[in-house]
Parts: structure tokens; sequence; C-alpha cells
């Protein structure tokens, strides 16, 4: 019976196969399929083009093209052209003078292959940067198929690793449409300076200029990491910095909201690490347009394009496209480096950061570095702390003394007015013995900013990227990948919790031991070196707490049997 039904499924297979090939007719050719060689012929020569996009592209031509519209300012065949900047590969193609790659030569995916900016597999459909439309749909399809005339280069390469270089593409037809595309690449620093000049017969057109979807396939994500790390990676966003004030967008926000207009300092996309934006942007329309792509195994990659309409024709816009490390953007802009999301404690962030890599110019490693300034912040935080202990320890002494006193008035409701008398009893209390309930808490609320901005700084800092530490640990920004640090840190915060003086109140003391096992699950996929952080510094919290205990003698609690302050 299970050969039959094998050999029924193999039969079935066979018997669609062939239907599929013999009677399902072929996706009809476009209508321009039999009017394009016209303007190809002239443009293109007949020439293949060397990659599958070619015929979407020519698939979009009008189906009778205008008499007389043959090419008389271009190039025979579509072909790359590769720019080598110091830090990026930029890779261009002359059919619609636009970017098709933009490598980073100092970042690696997790194949070992340069980060690029443009992401792979995209549909036929959807623009690369620096694509141009305008209103009249015709022109925009004659803009983005034509094969344009390309000056600058050699042999298809340009070297702009030393001094600027200017990339031009020219493109003009009989029936009055001309273009023109200039870039200017920067040495350094991921810049382009962009303009554009078009015409249609005596008319000056003012393009849009179209990102396309970004910001690739792993440039959220680091080159060791997981994908379990997705919590703490940021997804493309849009953003941009209008009337003093940086502002996020979400591709789930944009839905309904997606153009955005007004005078910008920068506007453009980010993720995680790495950011595309026109500079100085001035006044200009962005509207922003998210796509879904199937990325591996069960995944999605999240896209968002972009494309920006300014007041004038492009003329000079400077680009940023690139990594977000901080002295590379505040070169380039000031307010540029607010890009980074380091959130509502960037003001402390930012002098973290630049002594973290002031010691990283001595020890030379990023791990060692981030236990360094660990020692030197909590070394810093030690009378703060010490105060809280010390305070924590008087409190502990004198619970038993203020829950004798809660006990009596125990049978009185929470309305009653005899609670009063309970609260001037346990004030008393405190002054006596010269206790303050909230000096075991401010002290610890001053170091949270030094925490939380540390946190920050390690979480978002593109620094720690691909940085190794030792050992197994080869990325501090991707989790460890046999959670050894994560069970380390759960176990120093459990003895923390043990050398800790406590509330005497049971299931306050059961609150505080669940702490740590909910700190280790949400260590589990965190970045390596956040873990760290925390890891060094409950080492540094047990071992104070021990010299505080060996300072202030062991605790002495008060005796439930003296009489309560205030009776007779």
């Amino acid at each position: 019976m299970e050969r039959r039904v094998f050999i029924a499924v193999i039969l079935s297979f066979a018997v669609l196969y062939s239907y599929q090939a013999l009677f399902v007719p072929s996706k009809p050719a476009p209508a321009s399929s039999t009017a394009a060689p016209a303007p190809t012929s002239a443009s293109t020569g007949g020439v293949t083009t060397p990659t599958q996009a070619a015929p979407e592209v020519a698939a979009q031509t009008e189906p009778a093209p205008e008499p007389g519209a043959e090419t008389v300012v271009g190039e025979s065949a579509a072909r790359e052209i590769v720019v080598d900047t110091r830090d990026a590969r930029i890779v261009l193609t002359n059919r619609g003078a636009s970017v098709v790659h933009w490598e980073l030569k100092d970042y690696r995916n997790g194949q070992g292959a340069m980060v690029d900016l443009v992401p792979s597999g995209l549909p036929s459909d959807q623009p690369t940067p620096f694509t141009l439309r305008v209103d009249d749909e015709r022109v925009s399809r004659k803009m983005q198929a034509a094969i344009y005339r390309v000056s600058g280069d050699q042999n298809g390469r340009v070297d702009a690793s030393s001094q600027p270089q200017d990339v031009v593409f020219e493109f003009q037809d009989a029936s009055g449409l001309s273009v023109r595309k200039t870039f200017r690449f920067e040495p350094v620093r991921h810049q382009v300076h962009f303009s554009v000049a078009a015409r249609q017969g005596n008319s000056t057109l003012n393009p849009v200029v179209v990102w396309g979807p970004g910001l690739g396939d792993l440039g959220a994500t680091s080159g060791g990491g997981s994908f379990f790390t997705g919590n703490y990676v940021q997804p493309p966003q849009a953003i941009y910095h209008r009337a003093g004030e940086v502002e996020r967008h979400t591709a789930e926000a944009l839905a309904s909201q997606p153009a955005h207009d007004g005078s910008f300092r920068f506007v453009g996309i980010d993720d995680h690490y790495f950011i595309a934006t026109a500079v100085n942007a001035g006044q200009a329309k962005a509207t922003y347009k998210a796509l879904t792509l199937p990325g591996p195994g069960q995944t999605q990659r999240q896209l968002l394009g972009f494309e920006l309409a300014f007041a004038k024709s492009p003329e000079n816009v400077l680009f940023f496209v690139g990594p977000k490390l901080f002295d590379e953007l505040k070169v380039v802009d000031a307010e540029l480096v607010r890009a980074i999301n380091f959130g509502m404690f960037a003001w402390l962030v930012v002098p973290l950061l630049g002594t973290l890599k002031w010691i990283v110019g001595f020890l030379g490693n990023y791990g060692w570095s981030i236990i360094a300034l660990t020692i030197g912040l909590n070394l810093a935080m030690f009378p703060l702390r010490h105060k809280a202990a010390v305070a924590m320890r008087k409190m502990q002494q004198v619970q038993p003394l203020m829950k004798a006193i809660q006990d009596r008035y125990a049978h009185l409701k929470m309305t009653d007015p005899g609670r009063q008398k309970m609260n001037e009893e346990i004030s008393a209390l405190y002054k006596e013995k010269g206790v303050n309930p909230a000096s075991g808490c401010v002290p610890t609320l001053l170091t949270l900013p030094v925490l939380l901005a540390f946190y920050s700084l390690l979480s978002q800092s593109i620094e720690l990227r691909g940085a190794p530490f030792l050992g197994w640990i080869q990325d501090l920004s991707s989790a460890d990948p046999y959670y050894v640090l994560p069970v380390l840190m759960g176990v120093t915060m459990m003895w923390q919790q043990w050398v800790t003086p406590a509330s005497v109140d049971p299931s306050q003391q059961k609150v505080m031991m669940v702490m740590p096992v909910m700190f280790t699950a949400m260590m589990l996929f965190s970045p390596s070196g956040v873990v760290l952080y925390w890891f060094v510094s409950q080492v540094w919290a047990i071992g104070q707490q021990y010299f505080t205990n060996w300072m202030i003698g062991p605790a002495t609690p008060g005796r439930p049997a003296v009489p309560a302050l205030g009776r007779k």
C-alpha cells in the first residue's frame, strides 16, 4: 500500500510538471516589448545587460516611444563603475545612474563579507539609491532605464582614497530630455555630494531623489551576532532633525503618516549602527515606505525606503552613508551625533564614551577597557554606596522595634485616625536612633544615571561591534554564545543579595531573591559588553559590602521589648 501511495505521488508531480511545461502559457510580454528595441538600439546597441534587473527596467518603457527619441548622449552598453574611498567601496551602474552597492570596508557581516548598506535580493521594481523620479511617469521611466554616459572613471574604476573625485553621468535623447548627475566622493567619513541638472525641452525639472529600501541585509546586527539578539537591535527607522529636535518614526507609525516636510538639518533612515541621510538638506519633503522581505530561515527583513523632494533641484547636497561613529558624525555636522540613540542620558554617555576610547588607546582592547572604566566608576561612587549601606544597616537594626509598633496598631483599619499615633511613634523612633528612611535610597538613586548611561553606551556604540575580548567572546556587541558571563553575573547577584543588609519582611526577601533569576534571563541574549559591565559591577559591590561590614561591624538588631516611644 505504501509503495502504491509513493508511486501515485511521483506520478502526480510528473503530471503537474508536464502540464506546466506544455500547456500553461508563459508570462505575456509587456506591450512595450515590441517597441523596446527602438530606444535601446541607439542606447544599448542590443548588448545583453549583466543583471536580471535590466529586462524589468526595459519592460517599464512606453509601448510606443516617441518618433525621433533616439539617444543623443549615452553609452551603448550597461556597465558598473567601482569607486574606492578609504572607508567604502561604492558600485554604481550607468543604467539609471544609481548606486547598486555601498560596502563598508571596516565592517563585516556574519559571513565575513563587507557590510553592504544597499540590500541584496530586492524585487526588480524596487529603486536603488539616487534614482530619480518626476511627476510624469513616462519621463521617470526614461530616466531610470536610460544608459548614461560616464566620465571621471578609468576603465570602470575611480580611486577616491586620497582626494575627492567626481563621477558624472549624462543622458540626452532627441525628445529634449537631458539629465546630468554628479557624484563627488570624499576620501573619508563616508560622504558624497550629489547634484542633478535635468531638463525636458525648455522646462527645468526638479526630480525627486529616491533612496530605495535600506539599510542592508545585516546592517543593524553584528558580525558574530545571533538572531536572538533582535530584542536589542533597532530596525530601520525614519530619522530627521527639524526645528532643533530629532524625531524618529517606526515603520508602523509611518504607515499612517508617510510624508514629513520642513527645513531639515538632516533627514534619512537609520538602524542600530548605520545611517543614510542628507545633511543640511534645507526645505524638503521626505516620504517613507516600508518593505518586508523574507530573511534567513523563518525570519523577515524589515526595510525602509525614502525619497526627498527638495525645494529646488539638488546641487551639492551632502549625503552621509555609513556607521554612526560619534567622532565622524561630529566632524560632518555637530547635530548629526544625535542620530546615535543614547536616550535621555546622552549628556552623560558622551563623556563616558570619550573616556572609554581614551582607555582603549592604552589597553588596546574594549573588553579590558570596559572593566577598567567600570572599576573607575564604582570607585567614584564608593562614598555614596557606602553611605547607603550604612543607612540600610541602621534601618535593619530598628526593624524589630518598628514592627513591634506596627503590630500594636495592626487591628486598626487604614482609615482609622488612631493610625496617626502609630506614625508619630515610628517618626520618634527614627529620630531617637538617628535613622533616615530615605538615606538608604537617595545615594543609590544618585548612582542610577551613571549606570543607565553606561548601559546605553555599551548597547548603542558601534565601536563595540565586532570588538573581541578574550577566549570565546569575539564580539562584545553580540550575546555570549555559551552564556558563561550571564550565568556568572546571576551567581554574583545572588551572592550580593546574601551579603547585603535586607529587610526582615519575608515577602520582600523572597522578591529580592527572585531578582537575580530575572536579570539572568534578561542578560542571556544581551550584548556581551553589557553583561561584562554588570558582572564586574556585581563583583565590586560584593567586595565593597564585605568592606563596609568590616568597618561598621556585625548587625545588632533592636529589641522589641523596649517600650514604644510616646506611650506610658
